[in-house]
């Protein structure tokens, strides 16, 4: 059952405000993170303006939402530090398939140490002879830089190849896929935003 602020001394934390500023970053309405969370557009109301303090479950249902952990509620934001390093050696390298197959693609997530980042940045590499994608779209925007090789972005009916040093910034909710060409792997930065 949520609370008033006051009732159990968490008003110096402002959980409402930081809500407030997490939803209005990814230009949600209260409508429209009450569909992702399952909570009222009311209730959520009362806890952007600190008449009400959620409850544990209902908070993470919030933060799961925005990508964030429990964490992110309780800290200072004064101490956060200005700046997240992701060292080269602290990179995880993973396939983009999970189901056995040969995969695509390996990437690696340029920011995955930043919980409250507002958009994903990876390092993917083609490998040559690999299948392209299949055809995928989601939210949001995406921009691609290729570091090394030939990348090919195709769309339904359309196909335009990125060579490097070239980059390209693209609405992801057409259906679109990549494919690597040519003899050589093929580096690219992939950055997405805007995808809850």
């Amino acid at each position: 059952m949520e609370t008033a602020a006051e009732t159990l001394g968490l008003e110096r934390y402002e959980i409402g405000p930081k809500i407030r500023r997490l939803r209005k970053s990814k230009e949600l309405s209260l409508v429209r993170l009450g569909d992702h969370t399952g909570m009222s557009a009311g209730l959520l109301s009362k806890i952007e303006t600190g008449q009400l303090v959620p409850t544990l479950p209902t908070l993470m249902r919030i933060a799961t939402v925005f990508g964030v952990g429990l964490d992110h509620f309780f800290e200072d934001e004064a101490k956060r530090p200005k700046a997240t390093v992701v060292r080269r050696a602290d990179r995880l390298r993973l396939p983009n398939r999970t189901d056995g197959a040969a995969p695509t693609y390996w990437f690696e997530s340029l920011d995955f140490s930043v919980t409250d980042r507002r958009m994903d940045a990876y390092l993917a590499t083609f490998e040559p002879g690999a299948e392209p994608t299949s055809l995928h779209r989601h939210a949001g925007s995406e921009f691609i830089y290729v570091v090394r090789g030939t990348l090919q972005l195709s769309f339904e009916t359309e196909a335009v190849d990125l060579h490097e040093g070239d980059s390209t910034y693209f609405n992801p909710g057409f259906p679109h896929s990549y494919s690597q060409k040519g003899k050589q792997p093929c580096r690219a930065v992939v950055v997405v935003s805007g995808t809850s």
